[in-house]
């Protein structure tokens, strides 16, 4: 058998999308899984609308999932062999030059056309199996708008067969294409590579992801907190499935289980809100360290966002969000409150006037008790008698204590609970923000 040889081949004219990179995805895993090769060929020979800084987001892109090439090209450096095969089909009658009409200004007078033989060509699809086009529907069509220009479909046979690749790994849109190719491959006596064609990506209302319809560029998701291993764990699971309960998965797993027979032929849905889910497994699998490292906490005190770590990953979805609760309502734990004397009694009942001042003395009685570091379990064991016994009393219930007590810690509206509070600031700093609570609100 032949080696496997497979090529993410993306042309740099934009930023690409998650349902591109899911393509190098699939054939990177498929290659690796094999003992095979993996190419990437930068397909840049539409030099108006091609960019380096497509170029090169495209290679931070792989770099950053982890799939690096084995071999890696740019289609513009072939151009030699691409004239050098034109010529040869010119001369043996397979293609022509053909004389145009113009129908815009700037259009070719002059294209080269491929000569059509007409018929039935038939080939087996490894995912769809076989599919058969008349393509005598698609008449002589256009290879090359010069001997130097040649277009999409012959450039990519001519790349495919001199890279020696084995199995062509892309999108379902491009089924459509495959005649034209294989037409080309015959005339140019090429071996014909094994076609793979995976199913679309739809976004959430089952239209095609693209970027007119709001899909972010890969890179988007880097900054947004997401964690490679995240996206491609859940990038592999779009249209393949490992045949078992597994739902989270790494490279190396991935690259063991990955076979093209799992690669199901309907369409697949990405979904935000699934990957947010998988990429939160991930960072929850991170020790503190790592965690720290990787969500880029330097402007807080390390001691204390260590301590917050664990409140972290079991609330955020990414490290953009886990930055938010940090300068937002986790903020409180670095800096002293300032509460205002109006929202310490917001939920103080009328008929109770200065309970709020009476539970927080009391609480602070309690809180000073406290035994060095605790749990915020043990906090609450503390703390929860008091409150219940309002509780029962009927007027104004657990709230018109807890309110006060968790607003004289944070000075904040939004914020964890008075027991997570005083277990994560410890109880000599708890017990300064009371006092100051206690002194606001006067005798």
């Amino acid at each position: 058998m032949s080696p496997v040889v497979t090529r993410f081949a993306p042309s740099p004219t934009g930023l690409l999308h998650a349902g591109n990179y899911r393509t190098a995805v699939f054939a990177y895993l498929f290659a690796k899984h094999s003992d095979g090769k993996f190419i990437v060929r930068i397909e840049d020979t539409d030099a108006a609308r091609s960019k380096p800084e497509y170029e090169a987001n495209i290679r931070e892109a792989l770099a950053w999932l982890g799939l690096p090439a084995d071999e890696t090209y740019r289609q513009s450096e072939h151009r030699a062999r691409h004239r050098e095969l034109l010529e040869q089909l010119i001369a043996s009658g397979a293609a022509y030059v053909s004389k145009e009409t113009p129908q815009a200004p700037g259009d070719r007078e002059e294209v080269v056309r491929f000569r059509n033989p007409g018929g039935a060509l038939s080939f087996t699809d490894v995912i769809r199996g076989r599919i058969t086009t008349d393509v005598a529907d698609l008449g002589d069509f256009i290879i090359a708008r010069s001997l130097d220009e040649p277009v999409f479909h012959f450039a990519v046979v001519v790349d495919d067969a001199d890279e020696r690749v084995s199995h062509v790994i892309r999108g379902g849109d491009h089924i459509s294409n495959t005649a034209r190719q294989m037409l080309i491959q015959r005339a140019l006596d090429f071996p014909e590579p094994l076609y793979a064609h995976l199913p679309l990506i739809m976004d959430r209302t089952h239209k095609k992801l693209s970027k007119r319809t709001g899909a972010k560029a890969l890179t988007e998701y880097r900054d947004l907190g997401i964690l490679p291993e995240a996206l491609l764990n859940y990038l592999a699971f779009l249209g393949w499935n490992p045949g078992d309960r597994r739902e989270y998965m790494t490279l190396e797993e991935l690259v063991r289980a990955f076979e093209l027979s799992r690669v199901q032929k309907g369409s697949a849905v990405f979904d935000e809100v699934k990957l947010f889910s998988v990429n939160q497994h991930w960072m929850r699998q991170l020790s503190i360290d790592a965690y720290i490292e990787r969500g880029k906490f330097d402007e807080y005190p390390p001691d204390m966002v260590r301590k917050i770590v664990p409140l972290l990953q079991e609330r955020a979805r990414t490290f953009s969000e886990a930055r938010e609760m940090l300068s937002g309502e986790f903020s409180c734990f670095f800096r002293t409150p300032s509460p205002d004397r109006a929202k310490l009694l917001a939920k103080e009942p009328p008929d109770r006037p200065g309970l709020a001042r009476i539970a927080l003395k009391t609480l602070l009685a309690a809180v000073e008790a406290l035994p060095g570091e605790v749990s915020a379990e043990t906090v609450k064991q503390a703390l929860m008698p008091f409150a219940d016994a309002e509780e029962a009393k009927g007027k104004g219930g657990r709230g018109s204590v807890l309110w006060p007590l968790r607003y004289a810690l944070s000075g904040q509206e939004r914020s964890p609970d008075p027991f997570t509070l005083i277990a994560l600031l410890g109880a000599r700093e708890s017990s300064a923000r009371i006092q100051n609570a206690i002194a606001i609100l006067g005798e």
